[in-house]
Order: structure tokens, then C-alpha cells, then sequence
């Protein structure tokens, strides 16, 4: 009887014990599963650096249009190039679409290149950067021209933000000419303001300036010649991410390598954004009209 019982209350225990291992086990599965939604979930959240240039501000909306068709959910996050460079060493960005080398951001690329992916891949292989005046300063053609003419420009050179590339080639271009002017720093925007004025009333005025830009189809404006190579020849450009981007979003990750625009493209897509209210709407419109071209892209 005694015998009996001990074998009642063995088979009691080990019961408890199973039902117990299988709550906990269900539990543990719940919690798995529910993880793998939420990591699903985040994985179709995107948030792309943006820099205020025409250019970056026409494919950074074109790129959110494409991968909102796609099922992400894009933020697009307004940071000067320096702070988008540490964003994507921290995590909090997880793509900037614009690095141009092999001059322009070399410094990036130097100082990030084992924090940050830097593409092979580019999107744009026929960049130029340089000093522009207006077509009408006919005596002016060569950096080598402006010391020659510092008063006609009152000594400065009109610049755009001070943590871009172009920005810190420009000062190294001061030097390495022995210019006698001062770079002043502010906004593309303002920059642009600038040189609109100055041709409107047919005024001297240098700026460093790129191409592909929209500008140069509202003004005649002229590269000067660099002799020096300062400002490189040809320029690429490239996109960068963030450390592990490729593996949360390898779809994505192609895409932006497959991606290749003409200065037709671009100028078309610059063109349509800054024409719109909104520059979400410009790149609707331009992706709308393009749907081989970036079916290429997403493949």
C-alpha cells in the first residue's frame, strides 16, 4: 500500500513537472514568434539622411516614393554631410545616397571608411565640382585670374554649408593658388539667392558649384579652369550606409547598387522637384514617368 502510494505521488510530480515545461514552453515559442513580427516590422522601417542640396533633395524623395511602393515606411532625416556621417557610425541613419569622390568627401571617406559602408557601386559618373562666374565676367576664365581681380569680387567667394566637402576643397583651393579672398560660409539656398542676383543685375560673383545642378539651366554660368586639379576632374557618386544594412535590408541594399541616372535623368527628376509644392510630389510625378527605368533598379 505504502508502495502504491510512494508510485501515485512519483506520477503526480512528474505530471506537474510536463505541464509545467509545456506552459513555459509556449510561452518561450510566443515570445520567438512575437520577436520575429517585431523584427519584421522593423526591418521595413527606413530612415535615409537628407542634405539640403537640389540634388540630394530630388533622389532622397524619389528613393522614398520607390520603397514606400514597396511596403517601407521612409524618414527622411535634414543633416548637414558631418552629422551624417556620425549618424550612420551610431545606427541612427540607415542610408545617405550622395558621397562624392574621389575629392569632394575624400575626408569622409578617410576619416569613416571602417565605421561606415562607402558603396563601390555609383549612381552618377559624370559629377564636376569647381569655381563658377557668370559667362558675362569674360576676364575672368582661370583661378589663376582671380587674385587679378580680387576688387571686381570684393575679395570673397559666395559658399554654401560649412561642413560640406566641396566647402573644404574650396579653402584648400585658397591656399594652394594664394588667394587673396575669404570663403563665406551659409546655405545652398542662400548661395543660389546670391548668384540670381548678381545676374540679374550682371555683378561679378564666384561660387563653388557642381554639376548635375538646375541651376545651370536658369543661368549661364562657366566652370574656371583649374590647372592645380584642386577640385579633381570627374567625379563619382556613391551612397553610403550604416554597418549591417546589407544583411537587415539585402533587397534594398541591391536596389541602391543597381541604381544608375544620366544628367538627362537627373536634371529631369531636380527640375520636376524643385517645381513642385511639395518635393514629395515632383518625385512622385518623375518615378510615375519612369517606371521601366526604375523597374531596372528593383529588379
Amino acid at each position: 500500500m505504502n508502495n502504491w502510494k510512494k508510485a501515485l505521488g512519483i506520477m503526480a510530480v512528474l505530471l506537474m513537472v510536463t505541464v509545467l515545461a509545456a506552459c513555459g514552453g509556449s510561452g518561450e515559442e510566443a515570445e520567438s514568434d512575437q520577436s520575429a513580427t517585431d523584427s519584421e516590422e522593423t526591418k521595413k522601417e527606413l530612415t535615409i539622411g537628407q542634405i539640403n542640396w537640389a540634388e540630394n533633395i530630388a533622389v532622397t524623395n524619389m528613393w522614398k516614393v520607390i520603397l514606400e511602393d514597396k511596403g517601407y515606411e521612409v524618414k527622411l532625416n535634414n543633416l548637414n554631410m558631418g552629422a551624417t556621417m556620425k549618424a550612420l557610425e551610431s545606427g541612427d541613419l540607415d542610408a545617405s545616397l550622395e558621397i562624392w569622390l574621389p575629392v569632394q568627401d575624400a575626408n569622409y571617406l578617410e576619416e569613416y571608411q571602417d565605421k561606415v559602408n562607402f558603396s563601390d557601386a555609383t549612381w552618377f559618373d559624370n559629377a564636376k565640382v569647381g569655381l563658377v562666374v557668370p559667362t558675362y565676367v569674360e576676364d575672368v576664365n582661370s583661378i589663376e585670374d582671380l587674385n587679378e581681380h580680387k576688387e571686381k569680387f570684393n575679395s570673397e567667394i559666395v559658399g554654401f554649408d560649412p561642413g560640406a566637402g566641396t566647402m573644404e576643397v574650396t579653402e584648400k583651393m585658397i591656399k594652394d593658388y594664394g588667394l587673396d579672398y575669404e570663403l563665406l560660409s551659409s546655405s545652398e539656398p542662400a548661395m543660389i539667392a546670391e548668384i540670381g542676383k548678381a545676374v540679374e543685375n550682371e555683378e561679378p560673383i564666384v561660387a563653388p558649384l557642381w554639376s548635375p545642378h538646375w541651376v545651370f539651366s536658369e543661368y549661364d554660368l562657366k566652370f574656371l579652369e583649374d590647372p592645380q586639379k584642386t577640385f579633381g576632374g570627374v567625379e563619382k557618386i556613391h551612397h553610403a550606409t550604416r554597418h549591417g544594412f546589407d544583411e537587415d535590408y539585402s533587397d534594398v541594399s541591391q536596389w541602391l547598387k543597381n541604381w544608375k541616372m544620366t544628367d538627362q535623368q537627373i536634371g529631369e527628376l531636380i527640375n520636376y522637384v524643385e517645381n513642385s509644392e511639395e518635393p514629395i510630389d515632383g518625385a512622385k510625378k518623375w518615378v510615375e514617368e519612369n517606371k521601366e527605368l526604375i523597374g531596372e533598379w528593383v529588379k
